[in-house]
């Protein structure tokens, strides 16, 4: 079942519920691996990825039992781990390198495949390696596995990122909660997932300050307690809900939305000519125009993200004027325009930017998805077409967006599976 079929026309209107954010569940699930005894961890989505990291932590030596009906996964984690994570379950999500740090936190070794996910670009590991080789660890890559080995423990560091990036900031984080001394990581990210997984690692014990903010200290403890955390709603899926309503020219709320994880791109939905209220419990985005083409270059947080710029591509495309977006996160981000192409856009992409000139409407065409935003934004291009689009490779949307064909099909979309 890797298809969908969309029916173009529809205006989205009504009410759809976020649930726990996809990247920071999975980096939630892999810091349980620090603590021996059960961590639970509550407002967990019902995606795909999170069963691949349940398998690799049962395979590690945790007992997992995911409760998709009360949307929570509690790990046992036992005193002796493994510490292999193999390649035939890494290939399928990049969250994958996130057990890096606590294993070799904990077992003082780790062999991780050399990790899969989408296709969106070159994403290094060396940000991680070369902040826990300052720690003291020694790590080199052998067979397809990045092999981390340090006999006598980790040691706290000053470690200064050249990237702000999200990965290795949280792998540096969680490996350093039991490092003899003081890490402090420079240039660090501020992505609200990597607060959330700060803030957990602190109710385990930890003893961590400066989240959110581009300097973070750690200072190492001799052992961490499991613990129960909930999930931070997903502000991506939001943001392409927020999306959604703006291209069909709809009226949706998005409950348990955090528009304060969103003002970049919140705002720029307000420039496209979108009016956006907050509510009790989230916030609604209402359009009743054509959009008007915006401007857009993707940063890192609290910078537009990357992982919304196929939505703001694909509004630009039927918006009213010309646009250009930009990418400076991942080169690969763009392969999603050439899908765009055979539903009639008009893009002409230079390097890492892409100029668009808006149409009235797209046209279906049968597609593929390339990852897991761009497959969502497939499925909102098909939506402002003019005929029933099939997507292919639809499996990838199904890995970040829970029931994405249900919650449509509840905003009134003619959406299946087929």
């Amino acid at each position: 079942m890797e298809r969908l079929r969309v029916v173009g026309g529809a205006r989205l209107s009504g009410t759809v519920r976020v649930s726990g954010a996809k990247n920071s569940a999975l980096k939630l699930m892999a810091a349980t691996l620090l603590a021996p005894g059960k961590s639970t961890i509550t407002n967990l989505p019902a995606i795909a990825d999170v069963d691949y990291m349940a398998e690799l932590l049962t395979r590690l030596g945790c007992k997992v039992e995911v409760d998709n009906h009360r949307h929570e996964v509690s790990i046992d984690v036992p005193e002796k781990l493994g510490h292999r994570a193999d390649y035939d379950l890494v290939r399928k999500m990049r969250a994958s390198i996130n057990v890096l740090g606590p294993l070799i936190a904990r077992e003082l070794i780790a062999e991780v495949a050399l990790p899969g996910g989408d296709a969106i670009g070159s994403r290094g590991l060396d940000y991680h390696i070369n902040g826990l080789t300052d720690m003291g660890a020694d790590i080199n890559s052998e067979h397809g596995f990045v092999i981390a080995k340090a006999p006598n423990g980790l040691k706290g560091a000053n470690i200064t990122l050249e990237f702000p990036s999200v990965g290795a900031t949280e792998n540096i984080m969680t490996a350093a909660t039991l490092a003899r001394g003081t890490t402090t990581i420079e240039n660090a990210a501020r992505e609200p997932d990597v607060v959330d997984l700060g803030e957990f690692l602190i109710s385990m014990g930890a003893k961590i300050s400066g989240l959110g903010t581009h300097t973070i200290k750690i200072v190492g403890v001799k052992e961490l307690n499991p613990a129960t955390h909930a999930t931070l709603a997903d502000r991506i899926v939001s943001g392409t809900w927020a999306f959604a309503a703006a291209m069909t020219q709809g009226d949706i709320t998005i409950e348990n939305g955090r528009p304060d994880h969103l003002e970049m791109p919140l705002d720029k939905l307000v420039e496209a000519g979108a009016v956006i209220t907050t509510t009790k419990n989230g916030f609604r985005v209402k359009m009743d125009k054509r959009p008007i083409a915006v401007d857009v270059a993707t940063l890192p947080y609290p910078g537009f993200p990357t992982d919304l710029q196929p939505m703001v591509i694909t509004l630009n495309a039927i918006a009213d004027g010309t646009s250009l977006v930009t990418e400076n996160v991942f080169e690969g981000r763009f392969m999603f325009v050439n899908e765009l192409l055979r539903l009639g856009a008009k893009i002409q992409v230079d390097g890492h930017h892409a100029a668009i000139t808006g149409i009235d409407q797209l046209s279906a065409a049968p597609v593929a998805a390339t990852d897991i935003r761009a497959g969502a934004g497939l499925v909102l291009a098909a939506l402002v077409s003019d005929g029933v689009t099939i997507i292919e490779d639809a499996f990838h949307i199904d890995r970040g967006y829970p029931d994405f064909p249900a919650q449509l099909q509840s905003l009134g979309a003619d959406v299946s599976r087929v």
